[in-house]
């Protein structure tokens, strides 16, 4: 059975764990680096993104979570967790503080946090999932729960965009920017990506994990089971080529059969007699 790490520094690990377990799944709680291994899977969970990296940092988890990462095995990031995965953070709202949180990175993407706005500006709506859909069945449909959420701005040419939604109408006008002394720039598409996959790399803007739907979860638990049978069918055409090829010539077997169903004399690398 798969085991899927949650990383439980703060935020909604246990209700990925009880999605989790809902689904048949064993999940287990993740502080330190040592507790990364053995794990098939890992989901870092919502949350706030500046505490968890704090956390992180005193428990030294950032090396092991990029070793993890870049090792390819399966990991989802749920909101904080989107954050903690992209190569990119962009600034906050116009007049708010400039990142500098730490991050472990492997995500393709450029992400804006708290995109959405503020806790009181949290909301749910309905979002457009057709290749969910198609993998894991269902309706079209999921529920999307945003909690002061990031959103992803832009995102490279092999990352798969999952699902997007609209920019709120109510919502102020997005300053972007990169960082000290930057140019700014307003965000101004109407539309923007909350959920993508890179390869073993799921990330969702909102919070699965917070409704009835397993779906996520299933899809996620699914890629650990791509990993593994792609794992398995690369060691598999290794070996048979290494077995071969350090076999000596002088001992290599030749089919014992001829095309025309007669039987040769002699196998060569083998002795004649008994």
């Amino acid at each position: 059975m798969a085991v899927v790490g949650v990383l439980a520094l703060q935020g909604s690990y246990n209700e990925h764990l009880a999605a989790l377990r809902r689904i048949g799944v064993r999940g287990v709680e993740v502080r330190k680096p040592e507790q990364l291994l053995g794990l098939d899977s890992l989901i870092i969970p919502g949350g706030e993104s500046t505490t968890m990296a704090k956390l992180a940092n005193y428990h030294n988890l950032f090396p092991a979570l990029r070793e993890f990462v870049s090792g390819g095995k399966p990991v989802w990031g749920t909101c904080a967790g989107l954050i903690f995965l992209a190569n990119k953070a962009v600034a906050l709202l116009a007049g708010q503080k400039t990142g500098g949180q730490e991050l472990v990175g492997g995500l393709d993407c450029t992400v804006h946090r708290n995109f959405f706005g503020s806790q009181l500006q949290s909301f749910e709506t309905e979002l457009s999932v057709p290749k969910l859909a198609e993998k894991e069945g269902g309706n079209d449909t999921c529920r999307g729960v945003f909690i002061r959420a990031p959103a992803i701005l832009e995102a490279g040419s092999d990352v798969e965009i999952l699902a997007d939604c609209p920019v709120p109408a109510d919502r102020p006008s997005i300053t972007i920017s990169s960082g000290e002394g930057a140019e700014e720039e307003v965000y101004s598409k109407d539309r923007v990506i909350v959920a993508v996959r890179q390869g073993n790399i799921l990330a969702t803007a909102f919070h699965p994990e917070l409704t009835s739907d397993s779906r996520w979860h299933r899809y996620f638990l699914d890629m650990d089971k791509e990993s593994h049978a792609k794992a398995f069918s690369t060691l598999s055409l290794s070996s048979s080529s290494t077995d071969a090829e350090d076999l000596p010539k002088n001992k290599r077997l030749i089919c014992p059969f001829l095309s025309n169903g007669s039987r040769k004399k002699e196998v060569k690398g083998l002795k004649k007699g008994r």
